[in-house]
């Protein structure tokens, strides 16, 4: 696709410059400055996004997690499937943020 954008004289300058500099184009340039704004502003999926496949709903086997507030607290509960759900949105997230 052709795209046509005005550009005022010192931003043409300072992108004619960088072109020279780093032997690319201007159209490489503008490109690759594109791709990482568009990168930054686009709206990422949230950690539940990622997430939800995970959030089925209660297990069969869930524990009330109020009732068994004091054992989570004091780290004696099994927290095993909950690290391992946080543990995959984490990864979720990194594959995610490297796009």
């Amino acid at each position: 696709m052709t795209l046509s954008i005005r550009l005022d004289p010192e931003l043409e300058a300072e992108l004619a410059r960088a072109a020279a500099q780093t032997g690319r184009s201007k159209s490489e340039l503008v490109k690759a400055g594109l791709r990482e704004y568009l990168a930054r502003v686009v709206p990422r999926k949230t950690p539940y996004e990622l997430g939800k496949d995970l959030f089925d709903g209660p297990a069969e086997d869930a524990v009330d997690l109020a009732a068994q507030r004091k054992e989570y607290l004091a780290g004696s509960a099994d927290l095993s499937s909950k690290e391992a759900i946080r543990r995959t949105i984490v990864e979720r997230l990194r594959a995610e943020n490297d796009r």
